[in-house]
């Protein structure tokens, strides 16, 4: 059984993915807009001029993929309640990506030694997804 969270931009998904792209290396696997979909969406489902919008998209980072999409509307995203947590290979990695997922956003814990990491901080990235990056023992 493979989990893989599935993120909504709102209307920012190309954003999300430049951004990824430059502070995690994320590598876009596959990448479809409304208007290429081979089904389109119900009448009344789609927000008016999201044709262009992304409906599904798919990154690596690292080991792992995360699913996005604009999804249909303008509705603020809600990423409350959840974090997403990465781990990286060193301690300059760690800073390197905290520094990146920060800028723009915020930093809610330092990055720091733990008793259970060698580093690990929590940021809050400009679209408001949490992100927990540790460095294990």
């Amino acid at each position: 059984m493979t989990i893989k969270p599935y993120l909504f931009f709102s209307g920012r998904a190309d954003e999300a993915i430049a951004f990824y792209q430059q502070a995690l290396g994320a590598e876009v696997l596959f990448l479809l807009r409304y208007d290429e979909s081979p089904e389109p969406p119900p009448p009344g489902a789609l927000a008016s001029g999201w044709e262009h919008k992304i409906m599904h998209a798919c990154l690596k980072i690292g080991d792992s993929e995360v699913f996005l999409s604009d999804g249909c509307g303008t509705l603020a995203p809600g990423f409350n309640g959840f974090g997403v947590s990465i781990e990286a290979e060193s301690a300059a990695e760690a800073e390197r990506m905290f520094a990146a997922l920060v800028d723009g956003g915020e930093a809610r814990m330092p990055l720091g030694e733990t008793f259970f990491a060698v580093s690990f901080g929590m940021a809050v990235d400009r679209f408001g997804v949490l992100w927990m990056i540790v460095v294990p023992k």
